[in-house]
């Protein structure tokens, strides 16, 4: 059993397994960070700036989810992934017995990991952390209205939402098969479900929600969206009447997906990405083995919400 413990809690793991446990951090740029801080500062996260890049924290807890820094434009830098400390030799071995060129770390990326890139070019680390991905079914509140007493706050007093942690990200790949193979040969995750070779959903084997990363099908590499776990469907509402007011109108929800069930609301961000509000997501304990299916395109989106928009898919990272 790993001696690594989750901020003060015992960490289960699947044994005999090799697999990372968690996504650890995400890291891309935009040509304006002061947008960037706009955005996410009003979205409910916690901004820090720090030598020139912006650290993307959530209020109250200890990981630093993910990092944006300045470019010419929005670009997908790098994808971390965690895994216990005692696995990172058995990793070392299993990369050079598939012979995966190691690549040095991007510049500036503080890293005590294994460097080297998916087949979509994007540069991955497994690296020791934390297990951020929750261990067991996260809470989720879902009150109903009290007989004989008013129960919805007025909305000058709305709560600000803040979400809790990421839950996952959904990236841009040339090519399906080839990314579930890689992701799961090499990092030790598990395929959950799929559309065909439009999309697919892959968790952690040692508990985790029902995808840490998903794929959807286009020209290249890129990241679509960052989902953030709000923990109610209430929140998620208020979440997304804040950030209109505040101009972040464009976006898709109130709504339910049906791969994942939880509940969701995107609100685009300034460069043609999302920052998803979410809630009871499907978990993947421990000790389960998930059924994964092949679903039909008209079953795998979503159950109920508004049309989504038409570009919603739309990989803006290749379409300069």
């Amino acid at each position: 059993m790993t001696q690594i413990r989750q901020y003060g809690q015992p960490v289960p793991r699947r044994a005999g397994e090799l697999g990372v446990h968690s996504l650890d951090r995400f890291n891309f740029s935009v040509p304006d960070l002061a947008q960037a801080r706009k955005f996410y500062g009003s979205f409910g996260l916690d901004v820090r700036e720090e030598r020139g890049a912006l650290h993307i924290h959530s209020h109250g807890h200890p990981h630093r989810w993910g990092s944006v820094v300045e470019g010419p434009r929005k670009k997908l830098q790098f994808i971390s992934l965690g895994a216990f400390e005692e696995d990172l030799p058995r990793f070392r071995a299993r990369l050079d017995q598939m012979r995966i060129a190691r690549i040095d770390p991007p510049p500036g990326a503080e890293s005590n990991g294994l460097w080297f890139r998916d087949p979509d070019g994007t540069p991955i680390e497994i690296r020791v952390a934390e297990k951020s991905s929750p261990n067991e079914k996260p809470s989720f509140e879902m009150l109903g209205v009290v007989a004989g007493m008013a129960t919805a706050p007025s909305r000058s007093k709305a709560p600000v939402v803040q979400p809790q942690r990421l839950a996952h990200m959904l990236v841009f790949t040339r090519d399906i098969p080839t990314a579930i193979k890689f992701y799961s040969e090499v990092l030790g995750l598990r395929l959950s479900d799929r559309s065909g070779d439009m999309i697919a959903f892959m968790h952690a084997v040692h508990g985790s929600d029902h995808h840490v990363i998903a794929f959807v099908k286009s020209e290249g590499p890129g990241m679509h969206h960052l989902s953030w776990d709000v923990g109610s469907v209430n929140n998620i509402g208020i979440g997304a009447m804040l950030m209109a007011d505040k101009g972040f109108t464009a976006g898709w929800g109130l709504g339910r997906h049906v791969l994942g069930s939880n509940y969701f609301h995107y609100v685009r961000d300034p460069w043609g990405s999302y920052a998803e509000y979410s809630a009871d997501v499907d978990y993947i304990p421990v000790d389960h083995d998930w059924a994964s299916k092949d679903h039909p395109p008209e079953d795998s989106f979503y159950v109920w919400g508004p049309t989504p928009p038409a570009d919603f898919a739309f990989n803006h990272e290749v379409a300069v």
